[in-house]
């Protein structure tokens, strides 16, 4: 099946019993698996399951609303993609004290120039140059500005590129949810700073997922429509 994004899917049908026992086993092995995408649809499956079952009295475990679809993937064969925001406005503040506001929590950082790797020797040590922000992005794509590691960010704001580095303190590294780059950047500059309280509801932010590239973040900020973008390293 080759959808309109271009991307082809190739589906196998199994159907000799001793095959389905086969790969029941295997997967029966596994300590466990982890929602990559989808967490708020198993969730509500999960309401419902319970529910359902709540109101069987002859439940068993085994009736269609215990289960829901899902596939399964290898952890080196899956790319996760980062998930992008953009504001419309700075809530109140001009552009130097939302920057300034930011310094509380973050190391921030102009980017006027990145380290690229632009050779390597016979061993395959890499070689790194500094080159100007504006030639990098016209040799490699704007892309290669992304956050490169966990707990960095990227703003750009006023036509300009800022990284973001997460202060020691502001965060638990021993709380799953505290820990998150997501949960930091609500905590500490959607929710703290621009007074975005449910990114749900609230009309003032948007979300571009990964695919889109930084070049929509841009754009998005560039016309007017949104006043900063958001980019986050991919959890």
């Amino acid at each position: 099946m080759a959808p309109i994004d271009g991307f082809r899917h190739q589906f196998w049908i199994v159907s000799d019993d001793k095959d389905i026992e086969t790969i029941t086993a295997e997967f029966a092995k596994m300590p466990s698996l982890y929602i990559a995408d989808g967490h708020h649809r198993s969730a509500a499956a999960a309401l419902v399951g319970a529910e359902k079952a709540k109101q069987n009295p002859n439940h068993t475990g085994k009736e269609e609303y215990n289960y829901f679809m899902a596939v399964c993937f290898q952890a080196s064969q899956l790319t996760i993609l980062d998930y992008n925001r953009v504001v419309k406005d700075l809530n109140g503040l001009t552009s130097e004290q939302f920057l300034d506001a930011l310094t509380k929590n973050f190391e921030v950082i102009e980017i006027d120039a990145i380290n690229v790797n632009v050779s390597g020797d016979e061993e395959g040590i890499p070689c790194y140059e500094k080159i100007a922000i504006d030639e990098a992005i016209e040799q490699f794509g704007l892309d290669i500005l992304k956050p490169a590691a966990l707990h960095s960010f990227l703003v750009y704001l006023d036509g300009k590129w800022y990284g973001l580095f997460a202060k020691p303190g502001t965060y638990d590294d021993e709380d799953p949810i505290g820990v998150l780059d997501v949960d930091i950047s609500s905590r500490l500059i959607l929710d703290d700073i621009l007074g975005i309280k449910d990114l749900r509801s609230d009309k003032r932010i948007d979300f571009v997922g990964g695919l889109r590239g930084l070049g929509e973040l841009k754009r998005r900020v560039d016309s007017g429509e949104m006043k900063m973008a958001l980019a986050l390293h991919p959890v």
